[in-house]
This record gives structure tokens, sequence and C-alpha cells, in this order.
């Protein structure tokens, strides 16, 4: 009983003190998902606009109530999307790593 009460004791200092310790770090580069961005992805979508070039303007693209496909803008959906292509889109699952298509998502956070 005694051990059980301390692990617990433990456990919650630990989290009012360094909850952070167990939180995961925020995954992606903005600075470098834009590089990745500007080489892979400008040339059909803006960055600085909502108005379509030949793909849509991604413009606040992450703070849309729904994207093109009526899907939520969640980092699952958004990385479905790069993963996949679509609509004249290149699926980009082989083209790019999984740090790249993460720092081009939080690129697109910062839009």
């Amino acid at each position: 009983m005694k051990k059980g009460i301390i692990a617990t004791s433990c456990l919650a200092a630990g989290l009012m003190i360094g909850g952070r310790v167990f939180a995961a770090p925020p995954a992606g580069d903005a600075e470098k998902g834009k590089a990745v961005f500007e080489d892979n992805c400008a040339v059909c979508h803006n960055a600085d606009s909502d108005e379509k070039k030949m793909g849509p303007g991604l413009k606040g693209v992450t703070k849309k109530a729904k994207l093109k496909n009526g899907k939520a803008p969640t980092d699952a959906n958004i990385k479905a999307i790069i993963n996949a292509g679509g609509n004249g889109m290149p699926a980009y699952s082989d083209m790019l790593s999984d740090d790249e298509r993460d720092n081009v998502l939080a690129y697109l956070k910062t839009l």
C-alpha cells in the first residue's frame, strides 16, 4: 500500500514540476519546411494567398473549418493529402522523408 502511495505521489510531483517531460516535442521545423515547400510545392501552391495557382492557395489552411475535400484540417488529414496527392498533385510519400513532410506541415501552420 505504501509503495503505491509513494509511486503515485512521485508521479504527481513529476507532472506538476515538469509535466513537459512526458509531452512529445512538436514535430517539424517550420524553417526547414519553408525550404521544402519552396522546392516542391510553391510551383503549384501560393503560400501568401488563398488564391488558386494550379492547386489551392495554402495561406491559413490549418485555420480553416474544412479542407477542399470537406475534411477538418487536422495534421493527419493534411499529411494524408501530402502523402497521397490527387487532383493533379503527385504523391509525396516516396518523394519526401517523414521529417520533410513534418517540416512542411509545421510551415503550413505558420501561414
